[in-house]
């Protein structure tokens, strides 16, 4: 290995310009990085004047092939941007909270950094070399308000020493330091000669790494690499399939503001599958707030441009899209990010048998480090045989360990583990009509530097069999009945629901002489949800305003037996609903929600299909089989396995920096809220559907029209009514994660402009 000292002064007398070659170095990566120490002596004749010790790493960058390669392997970037931003000293950050977020991203498996929009504090730079982050250095240059085209400072010659002075001190203070494998000439400030030139000085200068800008011309020379803002999945697949000799790695993608990555299993699919395109940095690492107390509530809030007066700092939230919160919490979406940036994957070659394949995705480790632990079991059964180190969700169940020493950096291995099928078969056995599934989990087997002993570094849950849903069909019963000229009464099984014949919803629902519902037709179609920051961003608050506060005119009201049946005209929607409602002989209620639309309309898609409802506060805890324990969305739901969780109502709203959605669970099989006393109510369906109860009404969440208000809006200003805000639904629009300035979620997480049909049961539960 060959090691060149330069100190950049060659020719004079205090220059140094020579090579040192040694032998069997082990070479330095982010997944192994090793750090030799080099001793520079300072003397005068004889005499020691100064000893500087520098730790140095030895590794070789080049692009080849169309990909970026370290050491010879063409590495995935599993990377966020991050600005130097601390809750309480600002642009201050110590290096005890710099050690704490590189331990964050050992845990989401994030393994690359972009030192946005400038160099950051030395310090970052020795704590990546030693914890093993790759880096992409940015020099200060940022002119994103000047404007792009003939308005650009990089046109202009009397701009020109700046751009090639930021350069070049970027590069000579910080190149040395094995973890950058990437210069990045600066950020959103055009293109033009300036930038020509800087280009060409780096390489000169540094020949050992390639130099990327993201305004440069992608066919036009003065970047190595390909790396777009925002570039949607069509756009990187036919980037990916033409003829570009450049690794396509974006330097911002999947904005992460608010309640947000939805459809980032899609971006890494796409990863997996195109060898040109290795990844890219999530914008950004942690939202950018300052802690302070809310004047409403006394509690903590984050403020943000939009706190700070008429002329804000920043676009009022918009600053605060992290996938961690200012205080270093994860935001819900983390857990999708750790979960897809994972280095272990498991393939299913025949579980039943025993049979799977482990593939480590990691280029320059085995997975000797780690130990694989296996639990098979399911959630909705008694709790009995449960074992000792029991996975998250699941109440019975068998485990066991797999010794996976030997498998090499990028292959794989099929394992047939006999007494992995024969736990399953026990299992299937002894309960065949439950769900079951079996769940992989890869730990760390010694603890390394910011990674526990025991940590959970990638895992996966596989579905053996089914849930059986029930049928919900609403047979006939005798049930007693009460009719007036304006309500009709059902009574059954000491559970009685009262329907205004005016206004055609539920008027009340008693179990056993204790009023289940917070207020008089409180079970009511749902169309809307408070919207998100990317909803804002893309309009849809605006766009699909009309299902907000549907006008509903009854026109039908037929009572048939155990069942009451309300037709409603949605004038402005160009559709019919019809609400059924049925009084089983053992108290449970089946509402069936049904919308005709017109073919030919042209009205808006919804942001979801359901119903929802109140419940009194002291309906205060939910427990539910579905995706959990962390809300999950359509487009964002892999990481939170399916099994039955509780929690209290308080908690299950996120308080995302602004208020929006939260606290929606998918493929829910059941979903109960209860008081102290364990009485409540049952919700389920007779396929998976969606569920969520939060201390917080949508009007309270939802910022209307606009959320550009003079000041900012924080979740540590709602103040909870004292009631249980339950949403019962079939679908709920996806999150998107693309861009927040316009970016739809994918079509096949949408709801668009169609019929609909939805029935779920409303289950006394009793003390």
């Amino acid at each position: 290995m060959k090691m060149v000292l330069d100190n950049g002064q060659t020719g004079d007398e205090f220059g140094v310009n020579e090579e040192i070659y040694l032998n069997n170095v082990k070479p330095w990566t982010a997944e192994t990085p090793n750090l030799y120490t080099l001793y520079v002596y300072l003397k005068k004749g004889d005499k020691v004047l100064e000893v500087v010790p520098l730790r140095v790493g030895f590794r070789h960058i080049e692009i080849k092939g169309g990909q970026l390669l370290v050491n010879g392997q063409p590495i995935l970037i599993k990377g966020a941007d991050r600005h130097e931003l601390d809750p309480d000293g600002g642009y201050i950050v110590s290096v005890e909270r710099m050690i704490e977020d590189i331990k964050i991203m050992k845990q989401l498996n994030i393994n690359a950094v972009r030192t946005c929009h400038y160099p950051d504090d030395p310090r970052w730079y020795e704590l990546c070399d030693k914890y093993g982050i790759y880096l992409t250095a940015e020099a200060n240059l940022e002119s994103h308000g000047m404007g792009y085209g003939d308005a650009t400072l990089a046109k202009r010659a009397d701009f020109e020493k700046m751009h090639l002075e930021r350069n070049e001190a970027n590069v000579k203070l910080f190149k040395n330091h094995p973890s950058i494998i990437v210069w990045s000439l600066g950020n959103e400030a055009g293109f033009g000669p300036n930038f020509e030139k800087a280009y060409k000085w780096v390489k000169e200068y540094d020949q050992t790494r390639p130099v990327q800008y993201e305004r440069a011309p992608f066919d036009g020379g003065y970047t190595d690499i390909t790396c777009p803002m925002y570039a949607d999945y069509n756009w990187c697949e036919r980037y990916c399939k033409g003829n570009n000799p450049r690794p396509l790695i974006q330097c911002e993608y999947a904005h992460a503001m608010g309640n947000s990555m939805g459809g980032f299993k899609e971006y890494w699919d796409l990863v997996r599958k195109e060898p040109k395109y290795q990844g890219g940095y999530i914008w950004d690492f942690v939202d950018q707030g300052m802690r302070d107390k809310s004047p409403i509530t006394g509690r903590t809030i984050f403020t943000y441009g939009g706190d700070y007066g008429q002329y804000p700092a920043s676009d009022y939230n918009f600053n605060c899209n992290g996938i961690i919160a200012p205080d270093r919490r994860l935001n819900p979406h983390a857990y999708e990010v750790g979960y897809y940036y994972q280095n272990v994957w498991v393939t299913d070659k025949g579980l039943k048998e025993g049979k799977f394949e482990i593939y480590n995705e990691n280029f320059f480790k085995t997975l000797d480090d780690l130990e694989l632990q296996w639990f098979v079991g399911g959630a909705a059964g008694k709790h009995h045989h449960a074992s000792a180190n029991m996975p998250a969700g699941m109440t019975f169940g068998h485990g066991g360990t797999i010794d996976i020493r030997g498998i090499q950096p990028q292959q794989r291995k099929l394992i047939a583990d006999e007494q992995l099928k024969q736990t399953i078969e026990r299992v299937l056995g002894h309960h065949g009509d439950q769900e079951i599934f079996v769940i992989f989990q890869f730990k760390s087997k010694y603890g390394e530097p910011l990674i526990e002993k025991g940590q959970t570094l990638a895992r996966q849950q596989f579905q053996l069999s089914k849930y059986q849903f029930p049928a919900l069909d609403a047979a006939k019963a005798e049930v007693e009945k009460e009719e007036t000229n304006t309500y009709v009464k059902l009574t059954a099984a000491g559970t009685a629901i009262s329907v205004g014949k005016h206004t055609g919803m539920i008027d009340y629902l008693n179990v056993d002489g204790r009023q289940m519902l917070e207020f008089r037709e409180s079970i009511t179609p749902e169309f809307w949800r408070a919207p998100t920051d990317n909803d804002y961003g893309a309009g849809l608050q605006r766009r699909f305003a009309t299902w907000k506060n549907p006008q509903m005119r009854r026109k039908a009201f037929n009572v048939d037996g155990n069942s009451i049946a309300v037709t409603f005209d949605l004038p402005d929607q160009k559709a019919e609903l019809t609400l059924t409602y049925t009084l089983t002989a053992e108290g449970e209620v089946i509402v069936r929600e049904q919308m005709k639309t017109d073919k030919d309309a042209k009205v808006s898609e919804l942001f979801r299909y359901g119903m929802q409802l109140q419940m009194p506060k002291q309906f205060n805890h939910v427990t539910y089989y579905g995706r959990g324990p962390v809300e999950n969305y359509i487009d964002r739901n892999s990481s939170e396995f399916i099994g039955v969780y509780e929690n209290d109502v308080q908690k299950e709203y996120f308080e995302y920096i602004r208020p929006q959605e939260s606290g929606n669970h998918t493929d829910v099989r059941w979903f109960r809220v209860i008081g102290a006393d364990g009485q409540g109510l049952e919700f389920y369906s007779n396929a998976p559907m969606e569920a969520s109860a939060v201390p917080y009404s949508t009007g309270q969440l939802d910022d209307g029209p606009s959320k550009d208000k003079k000041w900012g809006r924080h979740s540590g200003d709602l103040q909870p009514t004292g009631k249980t805000y339950i949403h019962i639904q079939q679908r709920q629009l996806g999150l998107g994660c693309v861009n927040s300035w316009g970016a739809w979620p994918r079509s096949e997480y949408r709801l668009p402009y169609k019929d609909y049909d939805f029935t779920f049961a409303i289950r006394p539960i009793k003390k």
